[in-house]
C-alpha cells in the first residue's frame, strides 16, 4: 500500500499528491476516518478521488492510501436475498454492526458472511479436466436457486481434490493443478471488478419474450430475455411501479434492484411488498430470488455513480451459472446527475445540459452488458441478462441527453405520458410513441405457440387506436354525431382496448398480473365483438341498435380483467356469447 496526502477537498473529490505508484481506479482508503474512495484521475502524482462517503470534516495534510485494487464486488453463496449500498455494504449487517440507522462512516463491513456453513455438493471428480466458468459443485442458496460453484478466470487444469461437505466461503472446496503454475485452491467466493464485464464465449441473438405480464407491454412493446428497454417518464406517471411490477412477475430466475438516487420511501415500498409476494412458479417469497442494491437521493452521490455497475456485475455472475437475470436500473438519470457533478468538480468540458461528453458512452457501456450469451465453460450453458432502465427527464422532456443516450442504445421505448397518469390510465405506457423492436419476433412466436394470429391481432389493434387518435380531432370540431357508423364503431373498439385491456391495476390481486393466455383470450373477444358489430352494421343494424342491445355484454368483457386465471374458459366462452347477442340484435332491429 503507498501513501499520499489530500491537498485539496471539493464536496466527494478528494485531490491528493504523491501518489506516482498509484494507478486509476485503484480504491484508497481517504483520510484519518478511512473513507472508501476510487481514484478516477490522474496528473503528475496528483490523484483524484471520488470518495464513497460523505467528506464533511476532512482536512488538508490526512494521509491517502492506495489499496493497488480496484473497486470489485465479492461474489459468492450468501448475496441473494440481500440488500446493499452502491458499493455492496451489506445494509443490515452495516445496521447492527453500527446502532445506527445512517451510514457511519469509516465503517468496514463483510460483504458475505464467512462463519455460516454451506452444504456443497460436488459435481466434478478428482481427475477431471476444468476450465474457466465450469462448474464444479453447488449450493443452495435460497430454496428457489441453486448457486454454482464456478472455476474463476484465468484457472484451468485438472483437479486434485473436491468433495461433498459443510464448508464456508473461506475453505478450501476444490483444488485444481495447473501446468506450469501453482495449484490453484479454489473457494466458494471469487472477487470481479465491477467496471469490467464479465467474459464470456459469445452472444446470441435473444428471441424468448420476457412475460411480464402487465398487457400493454407484452401485447404492443414487448422485451425479450436478452434484450434491453428504457422507461422515460415524468415525476409521478408510474415508473418505479413499471419497473416493481416487472421485478415481482417476470419470467426471469434472478432479479437485481438498483435504487440509484430515487426516494427513500420507494425502496421502502420494495422492503415491504416483496418480501410477502409469493413466485406463482415456486411458491416462495419474491425476495428469494432477488437482490436489492440502495443508494437513495440522501445517499453519498459517489456511490450512487458505483452502484449501477454493482448491479450489473451481480448480475452478470449468475449470468454466468446459466440463469435469466433482470436488473432494474431505477433510475439512469440520477446516475447521470451523479457523473455531472463528478465531471465538474473536476473542471471537465461540459457536454449538452452540462452532462459530460462521455455520457452516451457510458450509458452504452452499462446497457451492451446485458444480453443473451454462450457462457464460458464446457457445458454448452446459456445466460441472459434484460437491462430495463427507467429514465427520469427533467418536466418529462424526452429530448433531453439521457434520454436521447439511451434510445440510441436500447430497442424498447416505453414512454410513459403525464397525461394518461392525470386521468388515472396505468400503466400510463403511451402507445402513439411507444415502440419495441422486438414486437415482430415475439409476436410471431406467440402465434406459432397458441395456435392463433396473435401477429394481426396486435397490428390490428394498434391500428384502431392509431385511427382512434385521427377521429378524435373531427369529434372535438363537430362532435361524435358527425361521425360515420363505421368510425364510431372503431371509436368503441379503441375504448374497450384502452379501458377493458390497456388499464391494468397494479394494486388488484387478480387485475395485476395478465398471462399469454389470458390476454389472447381478452383481446380476442374485443376483436371479435368489433368484427361481429360491423357485420351487424352491413346487415342494416345502426350503431345505437348495437350499443343498447350489448350493454350486459360489453360490461362482461369489461370485467374479464378480474377473472381469475384458472378461470379463464369463462373469457373464452365469451366469444359464443358475442355471435348470440349479435343475432338478438339482427333479429329485434330498431325494437330498443
Amino acid at each position: 500500500m503507498k501513501q499520499g496526502q489530500i491537498v485539496k477537498i471539493s464536496g466527494p473529490l478528494v485531490v491528493a499528491s504523491g501518489m506516482e505508484e498509484a494507478n486509476i481506479q485503484d480504491i484508497c482508503y481517504v483520510g484519518n476516518l478511512g473513507l472508501i474512495g476510487e481514484i478516477i484521475e490522474m496528473r503528475q502524482g496528483e490523484a483524484s478521488i471520488q470518495v464513497y462517503e460523505e467528506t464533511s470534516g476532512l482536512r488538508p495534510g490526512e494521509p491517502v492510501v492506495t489499496t493497488g485494487a480496484p473497486l470489485s464486488v465479492e461474489l459468492g453463496p450468501g448475496l441473494m436475498s440481500r440488500m446493499f449500498d452502491g458499493i455492496q455494504r451489506p445494509l443490515k449487517e452495516f445496521m447492527e454492526a453500527t446502532g445506527s440507522d445512517f451510514l457511519v462512516r469509516g465503517t468496514e463491513v463483510d460483504v458475505l458472511d464467512d462463519e455460516k456453513v454451506w452444504e456443497f455438493k460436488a459435481t466434478k471428480q478428482v481427475g477431471d479436466k476444468v476450465v474457466p466458468g465450469d462448474i464444479v459443485g453447488v449450493v443452495q442458496e435460497t430454496p428457489v436457486v441453486e448457486h454454482r460453484i464456478m472455476v474463476p478466470v484465468g484457472v484451468e487444469g485438472t483437479l486434485t481434490k473436491i468433495s461433498d461437505g459443510g464448508y464456508t466461503i473461506k475453505d478450501i472446496v476444490y483444488v485444481v493443478e495447473q501446468e506450469g503454475k501453482e495449484d490453484f485452491n479454489g473457494t466458494m467466493v471469487q472477487k470481479w471488478p465491477v467496471r469490467k464485464g464479465r467474459p464470456y464465449q459469445n452472444k446470441v441473438a435473444p428471441k424468448d419474450p420476457l412475460v411480464t405480464g402487465q398487457r400493454v407491454i407484452d401485447t404492443f412493446f414487448p422485451v425479450t430475455q436478452g434484450g434491453a428497454a428504457a422507461v422515460p417518464g415524468p415525476f409521478g406517471a408510474g415508473k418505479t411501479v413499471v419497473q416493481h411490477q416487472i421485478a415481482k412477475f417476470a419470467n426471469v430466475d434472478i432479479v437485481v434492484y438498483v435504487g440509484c438516487g430515487e426516494r427513500g420511501n420507494e425502496m421502502t415500498d420494495v422492503l415491504n411488498e416483496f418480501p410477502e409476494l409469493i413466485d406463482p412458479n415456486t411458491g416462495e417469497s419474491i425476495m428469494a430470488r432477488t437482490i436489492l442494491i440502495a443508494n437513495t437521493s440522501n445517499m453519498p452521490v459517489a456511490a450512487r455513480e458505483a452502484s449501477i455497475y454493482t448491479g450489473i456485475t451481480i448480475a452478470e455472475y449468475y449470468r454466468d451459472m446459466g440463469y435469466t437475470v433482470a436488473i432494474m436500473a431505477d433510475s439512469t438519470s440520477r446516475w447521470a446527475e451523479a457523473l455531472r457533478e463528478m465531471s465538474g468538480r473536476l473542471e471537465e468540458m461540459p457536454g449538452d445540459e452540462g452532462y459530460p461528453a462521455y455520457l452516451g458512452s457510458r450509458i452504452a457501456e452499462y446497457y451492451e452488458r446485458a444480453g443473451r450469451v454462450q457462457t464460458l465453460g464446457q457445458e454448452g450453458r446459456e445466460g441472459a441478462i434484460t437491462a430495463i432502465g427507467a429514465v427520469s427527464p427533467p418536466g418529462g422532456d424526452t429530448s433531453e441527453p439521457v434520454t436521447q443516450n439511451t434510445l440510441r442504445i436500447v430497442k424498447v421505448y416505453w414512454g410513459l405520458d403525464a397525461d394518461l397518469a392525470a386521468r388515472s390510465h396505468f400503466p400510463s405506457i403511451n402507445w402513439l410513441n411507444s415502440y419495441s423492436l422486438y414486437s415482430d419476433d415475439v409476436t410471431r412466436l406467440i402465434s406459432e405457440e397458441t395456435g392463433t394470429n396473435w401477429s394481426q391481432m396486435v397490428r390490428h389493434s394498434m391500428g384502431v387506436l392509431q385511427k382512434e387518435s385521427e377521429l378524435e380531432e373531427i369529434v372535438r370540431l363537430v362532435g361524435i354525431e358527425s361521425l360515420s357508423q363505421r368510425d364510431r364503431i372503431t371509436m368503441n373498439t379503441a375504448r374497450m382496448l384502452r379501458e377493458d385491456y390497456l388499464q391494468q391495476n397494479a394494486f388488484d390481486d387478480t387485475d395485476t398480473y395478465t398471462s399469454f393466455d389470458k390476454q389472447v383470450a381478452m383481446l380476442s373477444n374485443i376483436l371479435h365483438f368489433e368484427e361481429k358489430s360491423i357485420e351487424a352494421l352491413q346487415l342494416g343494424a345502426t350503431f345505437d341498435d348495437i350499443m343498447n342491445g350489448t350493454g350486459e355484454l360489453r360490461d362482461r368483457i369489461a370485467r374479464s380483467k378480474y377473472v381469475k386465471e384458472e378461470n379463464i374458459e369463462d373469457i373464452k366462452a365469451l366469444h359464443q356469447t358475442i355471435d348470440e347477442a349479435m343475432r338478438d340484435v339482427l333479429q329485434k332491429g330498431g325494437d330498443y
